[in-house]
């Protein structure tokens, strides 16, 4: 076998915990596409294929973002808050064990963590937001916004990390992030100050509240996303140990626990089962289980997840007040009241309840724990430190980002009036999920000269 550093590299790497990360990482990825497909669910029948259209357009952007500097940002060296360039262009991510598996898997394991993000996080356009400006505004977003909140809460020497927070999964960088991208988002379609401000053509305006149109949209969506959240939270311990299986296992209990609390409220107040309710209730759980999956144990995590139903059901009723449609608040796919509400209380929720003794079940990571196990009540205002300076640099970054975009001729934000209204399938899309597209083909004959069969 010819020695090279590449080859000692990769000796040195376990192979039984890169496979776990591997499949781990194959299992993860159907989950952008499956946030595309749940806010097509959610969206118009006019607007569905335009509304997963952004999904594909974050998993392309992000692949090459991440690429080019986006993992060097997040993991490289820098500073508290920012990484250096040290890794762009991918140069040395090969081989080279982190942990005890090769830089360039987690490096692309972590790639998915960014660009599911940033599926969750662009929904804020959904059934308004033209297509064409998100691309600039996806690479600007997760240079600016995503990789620093990574550094600072993951990286070796990130700020919020060194300072004590406990961050499982994401609670932060991926929920709160995601939510308050999509909030900052809604609300400048709703309010623009660039070339999408009223117009002749352009007036801002609430969109009127509608059921989900296609419920096996939603369906695939919350079986999908199900699946990959158990393997993203099993595969965050990098390696394959006890806390990996502990990990799946509190957060299908929290999800399941959420899934069926908000099912069975919708079934007590309208005598029927709900599919849409049943889809929130696991998101809810999913979301609240995030930041603490690795650092509590079943039973916590079960009434995580009926905690998380409560707190986000409470939090969706906002969009139906009458001071919502003054305000013109749209919350497209409920972001901000599951993602940012829950991902923000969910993070202050693991300060409360992490037990040191769950989070030393992979052998390696010691943390003083939380409030009611483990007396520590210093952890609460790191937790919610984190969870205030998570939402604030994603918000007002966000809000500036889309700004110097709008700003450009050719990329306004928001669409006009008359495509809104006739839905975004017809004026960004050149096909359709239903028959649309096929106007003017009628009468089309398969073959060319028209045979006629006896």
């Amino acid at each position: 076998m010819i020695d090279t550093a590449v080859q000692r590299a990769w000796e040195a790497c376990s192979k039984t915990d890169t496979a776990f990360i591997l499949v781990c990482s194959v299992f993860c990825w159907p989950i952008i596409p499956a946030v595309g497909l749940g806010y097509s669910g959610y969206s118009t029948r006019r607007s569905g294929l335009a509304s997963f259209m952004p999904a594909i357009l974050s998993v392309g952007v992000c692949s090459i973002q991440w690429w080019l500097i986006g993992y060097s940002l997040a993991y490289g060296e820098g500073n508290g808050v920012i990484g250096d360039l040290k890794y762009a262009f991918h140069r040395g991510v090969l081989a080279e064990p982190v942990g005890t598996i090769p830089a360039i898997l987690f490096s692309e394991f972590q790639l998915i963590f960014e660009a599911t993000v940033c599926a969750i996080a662009v929904g804020g356009a959904c059934e308004r937001g033209r297509l064409l400006p998100l691309i600039p505004f996806i690479f600007m977003w997760a240079t600016f916004i995503y990789c620093p909140l990574a550094h600072m809460v993951w990286s070796g020497n990130g700020f919020l990390g060194n300072l004590g927070a406990l961050d499982f999964a994401g609670g932060t960088p991926v929920h709160i992030c995601s939510g308050a991208t999509a909030t900052a988002l809604s609300l400048y379609l709703s309010y623009p100050i660039a070339r999408s401000r009223k117009s002749a053509i352009r007036n801002p305006s609430h969109l009127k509240l509608h059921r989900p149109h296609n419920s096996m949209c939603q369906l695939l969506a919350m079986v999908i996303i199900w699946g990959s959240w158990l393997a993203f939270d099993a595969g965050t311990t990098l390696s394959l140990n006890f806390k990996s299986v502990m990990a799946l296992c509190v957060t299908n209990l929290c999800a399941s626990a959420g899934a069926m609390t908000w099912a069975c409220i919708t079934y007590y107040e309208t005598g029927k089962w709900s599919l849409d309710s049943t889809f929130m209730g696991a998101i809810a759980g999913l979301v609240f289980i995030t930041p603490s999956a690795g650092f509590i144990d079943l039973t916590t995590s079960f009434f995580f997840g009926v905690a998380g139903v409560l707190i986000c059901r409470q939090a969706l009723r906002f969009k139906f007040t009458d001071f919502a449609r003054r305000i013109k608040w749209v919350d497209n796919g409920d972001t901000f009241a599951t993602h940012c509400v829950g991902g923000f209380c969910g993070t202050i929720f693991t300060g409360l309840f992490a037990q040191k003794s769950v989070a030393s079940y992979d052998g390696v990571t010691e943390i003083a724990g939380g409030v009611f196990f483990d007396g520590n009540f210093r952890q609460i205002g790191i937790q919610l430190l984190e969870a205030v300076i998570g939402f604030t640099w994603a918000f007002v970054g966000t809000l500036i980002i889309v700004t110097l975009i709008d700003s450009v001729p050719g990329f306004e934000f928001l669409a006009p009036d008359k495509e809104v209204i006739v839905g975004m399938d017809a004026s960004q899309m050149d096909e359709s999920l239903y028959e649309a597209q096929w106007e003017g083909e009628e009468d089309y004959h398969p073959l060319a000269k028209h045979i006629e069969l006896d």
